[in-house]
C-alpha cells in the first residue's frame, strides 16, 4: 500500500456510482459490496469518538442501520461496548461482515439481513439505535428538498416509526448525516415521536450532523424544535474532495439551489 492510499479505499477503482440513484438500487450494493472490503461514509468514527462517548454506555444494546462495510461496529466493540446487532438488506455485506467480525474474534456481533423501513425486532428492544449516512440515501431522488416527494417521506418515517417502536423508554437514536436540521426537523418532530432533537457538528471543509433523540424527552408545549449543542469538535484534516462523500452532498446541495 503507498503512502498516500487510504486503507477504507484501497479496493475502490471509482469515486461512486455514475449517478447517485445507483444508491437506490438493491443490486448496486450487492454488486460493489463483493469487490469493496471497507469504505466509511462521513468520516470515520476517529472524527465523532468523542460524541459517542458522550450517549452510548458499555452496557447498551446497540442496533446499527445499514451497515454495510462500515467498521463502526468494530471501534464500538473495541471500545466495550459488545451488545451490538447490525442489519443491512444486502447479503453479500452482510456475509461478508459476519465473516470479518468472527474472524477478529467478535462472537458476540450480530449481523442480520433486514430492512430498516420494515424492522422485525420486539417492541423496546434496543437503548441505542444509530445508522450513517444510511437515511441520507433515502433523500437522493426526493427532489425539492422543502417539498421531497411523498415517497421519499413515507420511507423517511416508516424508518423512523420503527426506530421509535424498537427504542426502549429513554433509548436514544443517534443520526449521522448530510441532511441539514432544517429539512430534518418536520420528520424528527412528527406528533407521533416522544424524542426530543439535538444536534452538534463535526469534520472540517463539510460540516456532517449528530444528530441526538431522545425518547421520551419531546417537551410537553409542542413547540419542540431541533435545538444544537455546542460541544468541542474535533479537527482531523484530510482531502475531503476525493471521496464520494463529496460527490453525494454536492448533488444535494445542487438540488437544493434548484429551488
Amino acid at each position: 500500500m503507498g503512502e498516500t492510499e487510504k486503507p477504507s479505499e484501497a479496493k475502490r477503482t471509482t469515486v461512486g456510482p455514475p449517478s447517485v440513484l445507483a444508491y437506490l438500487d438493491p443490486n448496486y450494493w450487492n454488486e460493489r459490496f463483493t469487490s469493496e472490503d471497507h469504505y466509511e461514509w462521513l468520516k470515520d468514527y476517529s472524527h465523532f469518538r468523542h460524541l459517542i462517548h458522550q450517549h452510548i454506555k458499555p452496557a447498551s444494546s446497540v442496533l446499527e442501520l445499514g451497515c454495510g462495510n462500515s467498521q463502526l461496529s468494530d471501534e464500538l466493540y473495541n471500545e466495550g461496548i459488545t451488545n451490538i446487532t447490525c442489519i443491512d438488506l444486502s447479503s453479500v455485506a452482510v456475509e461478508k461482515m459476519q465473516k470479518r467480525l468472527f474472524s477478529k474474534g467478535y462472537k458476540g456481533v450480530k449481523v442480520l439481513e433486514g430492512d430498516m423501513l420494515n424492522l422485525s425486532f420486539a417492541d423496546e428492544s434496543f437503548d441505542v439505535v444509530i445508522e450513517k449516512g444510511t437515511m441520507d440515501v433515502l433523500f437522493v431522488d426526493s427532489g425539492d428538498p422543502w417539498n421531497p416527494r411523498p415517497e421519499a417521506v413515507n420511507n423517511a418515517m416508516a424508518m423512523l416509526q420503527g426506530v421509535h417502536r424498537v427504542l426502549k423508554p429513554s433509548g436514544i437514536f443517534i443520526s449521522i448525516a448530510f441532511g441539514q436540521p432544517h429539512f430534518r426537523r418536520p420528520l424528527f418532530n412528527a406528533p407521533e415521536f416522544t424524542w426530543s432533537v439535538d444536534y452538534t457538528t463535526f469534520g472540517d471543509g463539510f460540516h456532517y450532523f449528530f444528530y441526538i433523540l431522545r425518547k421520551g424527552c419531546k417537551l410537553l408545549d409542542g413547540n419542540a424544535d431541533v435545538k444544537k449543542v455546542e460541544t468541542p469538535t474535533l479537527c482531523l484534516y484530510q482531502d475531503e474532495l476525493d471521496n464520494e462523500d463529496y460527490l453525494f452532498r454536492t448533488n444535494i446541495d445542487e438540488t437544493d439551489d434548484q429551488r
